[in-house]
C-alpha cells in the first residue's frame, strides 16, 4: 500500500525526479528544503498530476540542532525517507580555502547523517520503515580531483552500512544509492561522459526499484560497480602516481 515519502533535498534535480517516480505510485510526498514555500508550482503540479497528497516543509540540513524539532513538526512520520542532500563543492577551490571545504563535508555527511539518524531512532520505535540515502561513487576511494567530496560520501557510505546493520533486526530498510555520473544543475559544469552518465529519473526509477525489493545498496548504472572495483584494486604505490 502507497503510504508518505519525504525528501530531504526536495528542491534538487534527484530530489523532484524522485517525488514525481513516487507520487505516480500512489505515494503521498513531503518535499522538504529551504526556503520550501518556494517550491508551491511543483507542489501543485505533483497534487494535480498525481492525485495525492504534497506538504512542502522547511528544513535546513546543517541546522542539526533542530532536526528533532523538524521531525517532530512534520504533519506526518513518514514511511520512508530519502535524503538527497548534498553538494559538490569545488576541488581546487576547496583546496585553498578551510570552510568551503567545510561546507562541503557538513553537507555531505554531518547533515544528511544528523538527520537519518532522528528517522533511524523513530522508524525503530515505530518497527518500521525505510530510510535512503544518495552518497557517490566519490566514497569508494579518495581521488585527487575530488577527495573532499570523496571523503564526505565516504563517511556518508560508511554511516548507511553502520545504520543498516543495527536496525536489520528492526523493521527498518536502509538504502544505499550510488549513482555515478548525473545530469543535473550540480554538474552542468561538468563535461560528463554520456555513456556512464545518468539522468534523474534514471535515478528515481531505481530508488523505487530498489526499495520495493528491499536492496542494501545499489550502483544505479551497473557498470559503475566495475569502474569502481578496478579504481578500489589499482595499487597504491601506482594509484598515487596517477590523476583520476
Amino acid at each position: 500500500m502507497p503510504g508518505s515519502v519525504l525528501i530531504l533535498g526536495g528542491r534538487s534535480d534527484i530530489g523532484l525526479a524522485t517525488a514525481h517516480v513516487f507520487a505516480a505510485a500512489g505515494h503521498n510526498i513531503q518535499l522538504a528544503a529551504r526556503h520550501a514555500q518556494t517550491l508551491s508550482a511543483e507542489q501543485t503540479d505533483l497534487a494535480v498530476r498525481y492525485g495525492v497528497n504534497v506538504d512542502l516543509v522547511e528544513f535546513d540540513a546543517l541546522d542539526t540542532a533542530h532536526h528533532e524539532a523538524f521531525a517532530k513538526a512534520l504533519p506526518v512520520l513518514p514511511d520512508i525517507v530519502i535524503c538527497a542532500v548534498g553538494v559538490l563543492g569545488n576541488q581546487a577551490a576547496d583546496e585553498k580555502n578551510l570552510s568551503s571545504a567545510i561546507q562541503v563535508m557538513r553537507s555531505n555527511y554531518e547533515g544528511p547523517a544528523a538527520i537519518l539518524s532522528v528517522f533511524a531512532d523513530l522508524f525503530e520505535a515505530r518497527g518500521s520503515g525505510t530510510i535512503v540515502g544518495i552518497s557517490s561513487v566519490a566514497g569508494d576511494r579518495g581521488r585527487a580531483t575530488n577527495y573532499i567530496y570523496g571523503s564526505a560520501k565516504a563517511g556518508f557510505t560508511a554511516f548507511l552500512s553502520g545504520l543498516r546493520n543495527r536496525l536489520a533486526r528492526k523493521g527498518v530498510h536502509v538504502l544505499t544509492v550510488l549513482p555515478g555520473f548525473v545530469a543535473t544543475r550540480m554538474t552542468e559544469q561538468l563535461d560528463l561522459p554520456k555513456a556512464l552518465t545518468a539522468e534523474p529519473k534514471e535515478v528515481a526509477l531505481a530508488i523505487e526499484r530498489a526499495v520495493k525489493g528491499k536492496r542494501n545498496t545499489i550502483y544505479v548504472r551497473p557498470v559503475w560497480a566495475l569502474i569502481m572495483l578496478i579504481i578500489r584494486s589499482i595499487p597504491e604505490a601506482i594509484f598515487k602516481r596517477l590523476r583520476l
